[in-house]
């Protein structure tokens, strides 16, 4: 835990709030030292759990936190790192008798005592003394979960104390992996990328068929928007940043004719799906914006069909088996879904009858509304096997990762996990960013925080347990605002966005969960680690094997960008992210068009525009420097992107993204941020420079798409895993329109 206040002259408040790992001061965007109000330290340090209603209930608080670790026998949990020297105290009465004991997590039957040690510190709370005995650990325990547990008769009236003991890898194995290689693979927006066959939204069958586009053009990956899971109905967010849930997966991301039970569906209910199939089909055609709600009521409605068909008797045990393995956690989400369905969001009884899944109302709903629990974890079932089949196409087409997926910050404050993981999340307060230079107000995000006690006394398991099912069919995962794990900006209710203040994490037993389940399901770990980021930071992610992030148009040496060849080893490289326009957009300022019709520039059009073009001049003055765009020769907005990548593909950086959007010349920008509805966000489906909708199909005979491919391969020293280029069997329109010329 960071120390996150000064040592002389901080008032009581102030001592309180470094005690709970509260930054009394933050460096602000402009550099300078800031003071957090005490107002909001208090109000901050209340969603912690501390009364800071009086100076005396402060004193009070102070001292209940120094003498808390004394009040247990055990540690909350214990993360420590395989092949180093770890110890676990233990705490009771001075003289008893006391048994400690380990075992692998799920086999209590091999359970092994420790020696007893001496005692290392006595201390005398409520009038009996007490004593901490300090037990060394095996050195030779693996890579896993364990169980730890205390038994003394003098204490809990002899009832054993038992807590998770996780032993981490010191570095992740599945980074080291990729050295001596480096690897591409394709940056894409899921729900933008469209087939034939899509419902008006790219879906799973999509991601299986960009991964064998991608694998046989040479990609190891693909990265992709987060796929968690939104609203149960529409109308869902648009943005898969603000999701419901962070364990589980959209529906909106199914192939309703990829499931099984399709073939078998009876003659009137298959003219209905086939129906609605039609109408979303005519919607891919559409390229100006992507219209989730009516894709999702259709496919929800062919779903509800496919739920009546009787599963074959292994359909149903691989069934059986999920629901298992899922556990309450699954059945708590399927509850909430199916609450949310008949509730809606604004229903005064989730204050009250429907607050927890263990409230009157909530429990009554477990029996009466089992068949649509059971619908809402049968959808999960679908999704995970949807996964499954991408992750296997990806592999099967070459690619050494294969799905890359992202981990949003947070959820949405009314959503599922913000309802069911109530007990480690803080109340009142939310999360996002100080002020900086481009948001003056800061930002709220509108997501609650991780509470930090309550998280550790969990034993990290809903961290874990979320990891795991991500990780289940995945080769990797980008953790969006990586930082996170060490600090987040908390916002009290009623506060503006920058009234708010930095609460510490164990960074340690964070990542060092983090990198345990994905060394145990070989998933390699990227951590957007952009914007102001302590160098601590960065060291501590660097030494764990997590990659960093670089952004061409952000690496800068001062005024000249920085050479590639400087970039960091440890790191995804891309020229683009979803907050900036595709590259094409970029060389052309629709980001200035678009900012200055919305009324966010900062400074006058002329200026922007002016600061625009140095920095464009500025980077293409490097480039030709480097011999990859000289005088005379093409100066297109094609070459001048291959010749952006190229200049990219000279750093070390172990992978390297390509914007799916650069590849076929699109121009619009995902995301403008600090807009919501003034801008489609996240609702921009795939197009090219035109403005004319581009399809899956269409990808491997678009010119424009093979020669940046062939420039990327050429930079890399990667190529096409078949000669030649690949051209698929022709498009079969009759469901949608004809095919239009290229």
């Amino acid at each position: 835990m960071a120390d996150s206040g000064s040592q002389s002259g901080e008032t009581s408040l102030q001592s309180l709030a470094s005690r709970y790992g509260v930054a009394t001061e933050y460096q602000g965007f402009d550099g300078q030292p800031k003071t957090v109000p005490e107002d909001t330290l208090g109000k901050v340090l209340t969603a912690l759990g501390a009364d800071v209603s009086s100076e005396a209930a402060v004193q009070e608080s102070l001292r209940a936190r120094d003498e808390a670790p004394w009040r247990r026998m055990l540690p909350p949990v214990v993360v420590t790192e395989a092949g180093t020297y770890a110890t676990v105290d233990v705490t009771v009465p001075s003289g008893a008798e006391v048994r400690v004991r380990w075992w692998p997590e799920d086999r209590p039957e091999a359970a092994q005592e420790l020696a007893a040690a001496a005692s290392s510190d006595t201390r005398t709370v409520d009038g009996t003394e007490l004593e901490r005995r300090r037990y060394e650990l095996p050195g030779d325990l693996g890579l896993g979960w364990y169980r730890l547990e205390a038994e003394c008769s003098a204490v809990n009236g002899g009832q054993p104390d038992s807590i998770y003991l996780a032993v981490t890898p010191q570095r992740l194995n599945t980074t080291d992996k990729l050295r001596g290689q480096r690897r591409w693979g394709y940056m894409a927006q899921l729900y933008s990328v469209m087939s034939s066959r899509s419902w008006g939204v790219g879906d799973l069958s999509d991601l299986a068929s960009l991964a064998a586009i991608s694998g046989t053009q040479g990609a190891d990956y693909v990265l992709i928007n987060p796929l968690h899971a939104a609203e149960p109905t529409p109308p869902i967010e648009p943005s898969p940043y603000l999701p419901s849930s962070r364990r589980f997966f959209n529906p909106l991301y199914l192939r309703i004719t990829d499931v099984a039970e399709f073939a078998y569906l009876r003659p009137n209910d298959r003219e209905v799906v086939e129906h609605l199939a039609a109408v979303q089909r005519k919607t891919v055609l559409d390229p100006s914006s992507i219209e989730r709600d009516p894709a999702y009521e259709a496919k929800l409605k062919s779903l509800d069909l496919l739920f009546t068909v009787r599963r074959s008797p292994y359909r149903q045990q691989q069934f059986a088996a999920f629901v298992a393995r899922g556990g309450q956690a699954l059945q708590d989400f399927g509850l909430w879904c199916a609450l949310r369905e008949e509730l809606g969001e604004d229903s005064p009884e989730w204050e009250h009858g429907a607050a927890s899944p263990e409230a009157p109302y909530a429990r009554e709903a477990r029996t009466r509304l089992e068949k649509r629990i059971n619908f809402y974890v049968w959808l999960q079932w679908l999704l995970d096997e949807q996964l499954e089949a991408a992750q296997r196409a990806a592999h099967r087409a070459g690619m050494d990762i294969g799905v890359v997926h992202d981990l949003a910050v947070g959820v949405s404050k009314n959503g599922a996990d913000a309802w069911t993981l109530q007990d480690t999340m803080a109340s009142r307060v939310s999360v996002g960013a100080p002020a900086d230079m481009y948001n003056q107000l800061g930002q709220n995000w509108s997501q609650p925080p991780w509470h930090p006690q309550r998280l550790a006394e969990a034993g990290y398991q809903p961290w874990r347990d979320m990891l795991r099912n991500i990780f289940r069919h995945a080769g990797g995962i980008r953790i969006d605002h990586v930082i996170g794990l060490f600090r987040l900006w908390w916002i009290p209710d009623g506060n503006q966005a920058s009234e708010g203040a930095y609460v510490y994490y164990d960074h340690e037993a964070m990542l060092g969960v983090l990198a345990l389940e994905a060394e145990l399901a070989d998933v390699v770990v990227v951590g957007e680690d952009l914007g102001t980021v302590e160098p601590s930071a960065r060291q501590y992610l660097e030494q764990k094997g997590v990659l960093g992030t670089s952004i061409l148009w952000f690496e800068m040496d001062g005024d000249e960008p920085l050479d590639p060849s400087k970039y960091r080893e440890l790191c995804m490289a891309s020229v683009n992210t979803h907050d900036l326009p595709p590259t094409a957009g970029y060389l052309g300022g629709v980001q200035l068009k678009l900012r200055e019709d919305l009324g966010l520039l900062a400074r006058s059009p002329e200026e922007e525009r002016k600061e625009a073009q140095q920095q464009l001049d500025t980077f293409f003055t490097a480039v030709k420097a480097a011999g990859l765009l000289p005088d005379g020769a093409d100066s297109s907005e094609e070459a001048k992107i291959e010749a952006l990548y190229r200049y990219l593909g000279r750093a070390p950086s172990m992978l390297f993204n390509v914007s799916l959007v650069d590849a076929v010349g699109e121009r619009r920008i995902q995301n403008q941020p600090g807009t919501s509805d003034e801008y489609p966000n996240w609702r921009v489906p795939l197009a090219d420079g035109q403005g004319m909708y581009v399809l899956l199909e269409e990808l491997n005979r678009m010119d424009r798409v093979r020669a940046l491919v062939k420039a990327v391969n050429e930079t890399l020293g990667t190529r096409s895993r078949e000669p030649g280029v690949i051209v698929p069997e022709p498009l079969e329109h009759r469901d949608i329109a004809e095919p239009r010329g290229k």
